[in-house]
């Protein structure tokens, strides 16, 4: 006999021979009792006897927590709705495994129902549901913010009858499904890849609808990769004609839009860039002050005075955030004829900029600054390569312009002082390799060549950094609001990581390391053979830098406060510090303050993490499918990371990562060892360490996941040191009696039965005989056994797979 009133009844009662109690009267009900309640308690409550409706209750309650009405902590349930709801961003990993990642929260991770609901990168709110064995917390989508995919790209496939897009990782589980007449009229077949724009959105229980926008049939992979990127992450990629137009109509500088600043085109301002570089946001120029010291002269293009506030170009380069750096490709914050046109600082025109004009002494210290807008017009487009030959006494590599070359010799001058000035402060210089890569006409790649940084680029970024810090430090002393560039110190866990792996190194690191210890360990280790896998443990150590409306200083850099203020053409938050130091000096209000301010950090920071994932994202891929052509061929490299699944090894001649895993490494257990980052195995002793070097065989490509597999064919070095090869063991092959040799037996005439002698009987033997032959048998019992035992193969334990004929 029931004993409980359920608004839901008759409906319960239609659908179950047995009713137990629906959703809503198990929701009123914990609600009721104002605490959790187990499985266990509910049915008590109820007074549910068979074991049929306790079961029922278990899978409706599992239900429930599945469809984010309730939430489960260990045994108990309480209402889903009493859960905070947190705004995420959803991301989803190479083996179609998700998650919603929260600011200042631990992610929740999200079940295969709630990603039918979304696509990588998507804004979504979330609470929690559960909480399951390992302490991972699980969530529930209640809305989904905004959809980050419009377009996507995928190829073509067809099931029972059905056609449909399927995208590639990460989006791979959402399906975009076709109309055959769409199918026809594009004229596609199975394969082909194409591009659809989304019509409806998928639900928890329907596919999202799509329509072709683009046949890519006759494209290679290498020229696909770059727009199915973009839109697999919701990068906007196409400016509004009203965009354009508001791009289009502004002039070259007229005498109005001098009036009011400075005029500093007779100044020797030079812009020093790469090659291959279009835009270019910064100027410099230096002088000797007659009192001794410096002048340094930072001009950076003034975006602020084409990109107004709310217009429909400030919308766009907002929603943007950061221009996006692919591999031979730009995806820029602004239309071209701004970033390459009137907000390029680009050589012989003039150009409207903001000013950090600073005062420095004669020990390079910043003695005063101050910031302005101004007029300037550059001397000369410099390259990094061109003014590096000059410092090494090429005179012919820049223009023979006096007060361009004096400039030149005064910059390297006060860089020789500003050097030894990073390195009194222990600012952080990792010894890490960058790479370039050039492309064939399809866009693959043709070579990956690391990149030289030489003193033209470090002269450049002491500039860069002179000004971006003189522009934090205006901004707190005037209580400017803006957005600081905050890096914050690295956390416990990850500093007792570090601590443990320069331990065995011979080196200290106190608990709370400052960067003067970090720095104490990169110069320790800066000349031995493993210094890039050492710095690559300190560097994975620190956290990532965000932008906010805080300032906590930049723990890489060593500054107690840091912004970025020299590259508006490419980076939105330099654009919102000139318009916030602009409104200072004309002593207007700030456009933006306190909680609008705290939205712009986190959005711009997402912007950043975006970009720099898209980027990565290709670039990884161009590698795989450059490896492709490489698969069976063999190279040396070196191991830059350990994990207990494995080893990561960056190939010297190709600066490629890829993964040899422990089930290769040979027939051995090998243990993870995290304080030396080692895998030792435990029979024989072999260890595997970073920086050690190995030779390997590509073995294997997977482009949908972006990764690569090595086999490994021979350790060369460990801990710096040569491992000479071996011959292989050759056992020796030695027999061994076990049995002591029989009298052979006699056969008979017709070659069946042994013929047996009888010895004749005398009873003084009797009983030796007897004896005998006891002993005899536990003699062969004995010998039996110590066959087996040598017969019997030994176990060895390992971390190989086991091989099936």
């Amino acid at each position: 006999m029931k004993n409980w009133v359920d608004p839901e009844a008759k409906a319960e009662a239609e659908r179950y021979e047995n009713p137990i109690p629906s959703r809503i009267l198990i929701s009123e009900t914990i609600e009721k009792l104002q605490a959790p309640q187990s499985h266990a308690d509910l049915v008590e409550h109820f007074e549910i006897a068979d074991q049929k409706s306790i079961d029922a209750l278990s899978h409706r309650l599992i239900a429930m927590v599945r469809d984010g009405q309730l939430m489960k902590d260990g045994y108990k349930f309480q209402l889903a709705a009493s859960q905070p709801t947190h705004e995420a961003t959803v991301y989803i990993n190479s083996k179609g495994l998700g998650s919603a990642s929260i600011a200042d929260h631990e992610d929740l991770l999200l079940p295969e129902r709630e990603l039918r609901l979304v696509f990588n990168g998507d804004r979504v709110k979330v609470r929690q549901t559960s909480v399951d064995r390992k302490g991972k917390p699980w969530g529930f989508i209640t809305e989904v913010v905004q959809h980050r995919v419009k377009q996507i790209i995928g190829k073509v496939a067809v099931h029972d009858g059905e056609y449909f897009i399927q995208p590639a990782n990460p989006n791979a589980h959402q399906p975009i499904t076709l109309e055959k007449e769409l199918i026809e009229h594009a004229q596609v077949k199975v394969g082909d890849s194409v591009r659809v724009a989304i019509d409806d959105y998928p639900t928890r229980e329907e596919l999202a609808t799509g329509h072709i926008v683009q046949s890519m049939a006759d494209k290679a992979d290498t020229e696909i990769i770059i727009p199915q990127t973009i839109l697999e992450f919701g990068l906007p990629y196409e400016f509004p004609e009203e965009v354009l137009r508001d791009a289009e109509h502004f002039k070259e500088p007229s005498a109005q839009d001098r009036e009011g600043r400075i005029d500093l085109r007779d100044l020797a301002l030079v812009t020093i860039d790469g090659e291959d570089a279009r835009d270019f946001d910064d100027a410099v120029y230096a002088e000797k002050r007659p009192g001794g010291g410096y002048r340094v002269v930072v001009a950076i293009a003034d975006v602020s005075h084409y990109v107004r506030n709310d217009k429909p170009l400030d919308d766009e380069a907002k929603e943007r955030g950061t221009s996006v750096y692919f591999p031979h490709f730009v995806l820029p914050m602004l239309p071209e004829a701004l970033s390459n046109g009137l907000c390029s600082l680009n050589p012989h025109v003039d150009r409207l900029c903001m000013v950090c004009d600073l005062k420095l002494s004669r020990a390079g210290r910043v003695t005063g600054f101050e910031f302005y807008p101004s007029v300037m017009h550059s001397k000369a487009r410099l390259t990094y390569t061109q003014v590096a030959q000059y410092f090494d006494g090429d005179s012919k590599a820049v223009p023979e312009d006096r007060d361009v070359r004096k400039s030149l010799n005064t910059l390297f001058q006060l860089y020789q002082i500003l050097k030894g000035l990073r390195a009194e402060r222990h600012a952080m210089e990792f010894e890490t390799v960058e790479t370039y890569m050039t492309f064939d006409e399809l866009g693959g790649i043709k070579e990956i060549l690391p990149r030289t940084r030489n003193e033209a680029h470090k002269l450049i970024e002491e500039c860069m950094l002179l000004a971006n810090v003189a522009a934090a430090e205006y901004a707190l002393e005037n209580d400017i609001p803006m957005l600081y560039r905050v890096h914050e110190p690295p956390e416990f866990s990850r500093i007792q990581k570090v601590r443990e792996y320069v331990k065995l190194l011979g080196l200290p690191f106190p608990e709370q390391p400052t960067q003067k210890d970090y720095q104490a360990v990169i110069e320790a280790t800066k000349d031995r053979i493993d210094a890039p896998s050492i710095h690559a443990v300190l560097l994975r150590s620190m956290m990532q830098a965000y932008y906010g409306a805080n300032n906590a200083g930049h723990f890489g850099l060593a500054y107690e406060a840091y912004t970025h203020f020299t590259s508006p053409i490419r980076r939105y938050p330099d654009l919102l510090l000139h318009r916030a130091i602009k409104a200072h000096l004309k002593q207007k209000p700030f456009a933006l303050s306190g909680a609008a301010l705290d939205d712009a950090g986190e959005h711009f920071s997402q912007t950043e993490r975006r970009a720099d994932e898209a980027s990565r994202s290709v670039t990884t891929w161009l590698k795989c499918h450059y490896m492709k052509q490489h698969l069976g061929e063999e190279f040396v490299g070196v191991i830059s990371a350990v994990a207990e699944f494995g080893l990561f090894v960056t190939l010297k001649d190709l600066y490629v990562d890829g993964m040899i895993h422990v089930s290769q490494l040979g027939d051995d257990y090998f243990v993870y060892d995290q304080p030396s980052q080692s895998l030792i195995g435990q029979a024989r002793g072999q260890t595997f360490s970073l920086g050690d070097e190995v030779k390997i065989k590509v073995a294997a490509v997977n482009l949908d996941d972006r990764k690569i597999d090595f086999e490994l064919l021979q350790q060369l070095t460990h801990a710096g040191r040569a491992i000479r090869s071996r011959a292989p063991r050759v056992a020796k092959t030695t027999t061994e009696e076990v049995f002591s040799p029989r009298a052979k037996a006699v056969v008979s005439e017709d070659g069946e039965q042994p013929i047996r002698k009888k010895k004749p009987k005398t009873k003084s033997a009797a009983p030796a005989k007897k004896s005998d032959k006891k002993s005899s048998a536990k003699s062969d019992a004995k010998a039996k056994d110590k066959l087996k035992k040598k017969s019997k193969p030994k176990k060895k334990k390992s971390n190989a797979k086991t091989k099936l004929d």
